[in-house]
């Protein structure tokens, strides 16, 4: 009897694995030959990715939009949808992620994922949003289910594109324009981002996970915003972080001159020249030397001629350093000595461009002019 039991429940496990493996579908082609695609760009630090599946023209030019692709909603004749839109695209569900807030024609959005459609219209589209990215194409949309809807113009096209394609265009560090492109027409929709906000945003959630743990994450943050000139406060407790014992920033020069740059910003000069005073100790060859060439652009000549020598007393006759020393003597109007270091690091210049730079700035000196 036992032996008669468990015979069959082998042949039920045995039954449903046949069935299993009857509903199973061997991998093939997209139905009608509508390639599958996805396209991903980032608009600031924002990640924009649409799934989607390509139908092409395939002899029906002039035919598609107001036909295959009908005007407006639509009962499709399946599903619980009787006003269905557009799917974007063919077979499933096209959809669009973001991996922020981001603002679509102006209207805000929230990050996530979503089922796009297009209600078209040869005046003007209306794009859909929808909360519901995993449906098949529209035969079950619902407008209770849209997150955003926005109405844009649809644009004639120059030439004709067989393969429905989505493109990223026009494009800015905070912002992109999405086309859709088929047949002669072309969909766009502008996407826009708070990139410095956003920005801000993901700095103060990274600073709380493993890569708070050192000083190069919070000098990061801090430097980002004193060159932005934003979130200034802020940044000046970044920079302290950065600087401080525990974080391992305390003998860092870029640490310290980010501190300096905050302060700077925020209008606290004296605070700020004090603060760099500290970070010259730590300085190596090029960052002092760095240093230096942006006092000299702000047209600082006597504290940039001070660097300059702090750098070639700490490394004394360098490539680098004689070429501090010309940049430093000749911002204070002493082109004879500026000439004699700036002959000294020419003869040391091992590669091109730099013989060449060298080059100019002994013919500028000798011709009486400043080479800063």
């Amino acid at each position: 009897m036992k032996k008669i039991f468990t015979a069959i429940i082998v042949m039920a496990f045995f039954h449903i694995a046949l069935i299993g493996i009857a509903n199973a579908q061997l991998t093939s082609l997209p139905d009608a030959g509508n390639k599958r695609a996805t396209v991903s760009e980032q608009v600031g630090i924002t990640d924009v990715t649409i799934h989607y599946n390509r139908p092409h023209v395939k002899g029906r030019e002039g035919h598609i939009w107001g036909q295959l692709i009908p005007v407006g909603y639509v009962d499709q004749g399946f599903g619980s949808s009787k006003a269905a839109p557009w799917r974007a695209g063919a077979n499933e569900n096209t959809w669009i992620e973001f991996s922020t807030d981001v603002m679509i024609e102006g209207q805000p959005l929230a990050a996530g994922k979503y089922g796009f459609f297009v209600a078209y219209d040869p005046n003007e589209c209306t794009l859909i949003f929808s909360k519901n990215s995993t449906s098949w194409g529209s035969f079950f949309y619902k407008p209770e289910e849209d997150a955003l809807r926005v109405k844009v113009k649809p644009i004639p096209a120059d030439k004709s594109v067989e393969w429905l394609k989505y493109e990223f265009a026009d494009q800015t560090p905070a912002s992109t324009q999405v086309q859709l492109q088929w047949e002669k027409l072309i969909i766009p929709f502008k996407i826009e981002t708070d990139v410095v906000n956003t920005q801000l945003a993901l700095f103060r959630k990274e600073l709380r996970s493993e890569k708070g743990f050192n000083w190069e994450s919070w000098n990061q943050a801090a430097l980002y915003c004193a060159q932005n000139k934003t979130n200034l406060d802020e940044a000046l407790l970044w920079a302290d972080t950065a600087t401080s014992v525990n974080f391992g920033g305390s003998q860092s020069f870029q640490a310290w001159s980010t501190k300096a740059t905050v302060l700077d910003s925020l209008g606290r000069s004296a605070e700020a020249a004090a603060t760099m005073k500290k970070a010259l100790p730590y300085g190596s060859v090029n960052e002092l030397y760095f240093y230096g060439r942006s006092l000299t652009r702000h047209k600082k000549g006597k504290e940039a001629f001070e660097i300059f020598k702090i750098d070639y007393d700490k490394h004394p006759n360098e490539f680098l350093t004689n070429a501090g020393m010309a940049r430093g003597y000749s911002a204070m109007g002493d082109y004879k000595k500026a000439l004699t270091f700036a002959q000294k690091a020419q003869a040391q210049a091992l590669d091109k461009p730099n013989k060449d730079i060298l080059d100019r700035m002994v013919k500028t000196l000798q011709d009486g002019k400043d080479v800063n």
